[in-house]
Order: structure tokens, then sequence, then C-alpha cells
């Protein structure tokens, strides 16, 4: 199953996707993708509706869900990532927050913030929490509190984030749309992480960034067992898995971004991104 979110900003309405790709609007089984309706039995109730029954609704593509309550992030989980940013491979998860306020659509303008001068990208699987996931005893039991899988681009300003950041990352990775998430949000049944989902981005059509996430340092499971260990994860809370090498940090002779530059990328069997930077 996948679900979406199709309207103007603070205006979308759930959809489902069928088989033919359409947007089946049903908003009138279920009001939102919140953490109520994850908590819930939202999803149950969507496997049971007949979707060839319901209007098709068109219109910008919202982020899958509603605003979470906490996005959480794993930094430095591919070696050659580490290696490009100069940081020591990490023995356990490397893990910061994001703004929920920087979430935003998938296709979404992400706006340049005022005085940045070292804006980066960085596509990343990321998964939604279905129930909450507290003191977990295992990476297996671990998997059974995702709710889906979707793609985050988690927008970056090196210079804040490491020049100004006091030894933490927030003021960097949280201005707005410093979170383009979407276009759905897949079910489980769907993904395929055994056989390695491919990542990648480009820049004004220049490829950047390749990888796959068999080549993670800590795959899905583990970092939502090792997490559980150290704080509480709510339904409709939105994790970000970490990014391949290729950013522009990582260059001799970094490449950031700048108004006007146009980013896409894309995860195996996810769907894609496009965002065009713009003034704030």
């Amino acid at each position: 199953m996948r679900l979406a979110r199709i309207g103007e900003p603070g205006r979308e309405r759930p959809a489902v996707i069928d088989p033919d790709g359409a947007y089946r609007d049903v908003s009138s089984i279920v009001s939102a993708y919140t953490p109520e309706f994850f908590a819930g039995d939202g999803m149950a109730a969507l496997r049971e509706v007949d979707l060839a029954g319901l209007p098709v609704v068109e219109g910008r593509i919202g982020a899958p869900i509603s605003r979470p309550g906490f996005i959480l992030c794993v930094g430095l989980n591919y070696v050659d990532h580490a290696n490009e940013s100069n940081m020591k491979v990490p023995d356990e998860p490397v893990l910061f927050t994001k703004s929920p306020s920087a979430l935003c659509g998938p296709n979404d303008d992400v706006l340049f913030p005022r005085g940045a001068h070292k804006v980066d990208y960085e596509v990343e699987l990321a998964l939604v929490i279905g129930k909450t996931a507290r003191y977990l005893d295992s990476p297996e039991q671990a998997m059974e509190h995702i709710a889906g899988f979707t793609i985050s681009n988690d927008v970056s300003e090196r210079g804040y984030q490491l020049e100004r950041g006091g030894g933490q990352w927030l003021k960097g990775k949280s201005c707005e749309t410093f979170n383009p998430c979407g276009p759905a949000l897949v079910t489980p049944d769907e993904v395929d992480l055994n056989g390695g989902l491919d990542l990648w981005l480009d820049v004004n059509g220049e490829r950047r960034q390749t990888g796959s996430t068999d080549d993670m340092i800590f795959n899905v499971a583990t970092i939502l067992h090792h997490v559980s260990q150290f704080l509480v994860l709510q339904p409709g809370d939105l994790v970000n898995t970490g990014t391949p090498p290729g950013v522009a940090m990582g260059m001799a002779d970094p490449d950031w971004l700048k108004i006007g530059d146009v980013m896409t990328l894309g995860v195996t069997g996810l769907g894609e991104q496009r965002q065009v930077l713009v003034p704030a």
C-alpha cells in the first residue's frame, strides 16, 4: 500500500495510490495521516477499502505524513560518507534531530536561508514509526514497529552545522523546508530491504550521489533497536537513516548548492523527488 497526501500546504487530503498510479481520495475513511492514525487502526481500515470506488484527487504532492512529533536522523551511516566528511566511522549510531517544521513536500521549493553559504544535499531512506518503540528486545522486534518507508532529502547548511553549531548540528539541519519527504509512504510488505535499495541524487542533471542500503553501517532494524534503548519513538515519528557518499562537503573543492539549482533524487521502489533552491 502506498499512502500520499494531495493538496496545498495545510490543506492536504489523504490518498492511497492505486495499482494504475492514480491518487484515490480516502478522506471519507480517515481524516489525516497523523500520529493518531498510525497508533489506531487507520492502516487496517485502509486495507479493506475498494479503491476503485473512490474519487481521484490531483494537485500538489505533500509530505506523506502530517507534521511528525519528532524527526530523528542517523549521521555517518555509510563508511564512504564518514570518510569523505573526515569523521571517524562510528562504533554505534550517531543521532541528531531536525525540527518538524523542516518537513515539506517532495517537489516543494527549498528555501535558501538568509546568510547561508554552504548548503548541501543528502538523499536518504526514511521510515515512519507505526507503533510506540520503547526498550525493544531485538532488531527483529524493531521491524514490527515500522508503518512504512519513504524518501528524505536531509538538506544541510554546513556552516551553521559545523562552524556555528556549538558542537551540535541542529542549526544546520532544521531550516525551513530542509526535509523534503515523499512522494509516498510505502508499507513494508512492498519494500525488499534484503535486496538492497539504490539511492541517487543529481544536481542540475549531474549525478552527485549513488549508493545502496546494503552499504549501511547500521541497518534499519539495528538503528531502531538501538534508539529504543535511549528514547521512545512514537507513532508518526520520522527517522532518516543516513546518506551515501557524494555530498558537496566531501569534495576537494566543494560545489555548494546555490539559488536556482535543481535537485532530483530517488530510492528504488519509493519514487522520486525534485526541488528548486529559491531565496527564503
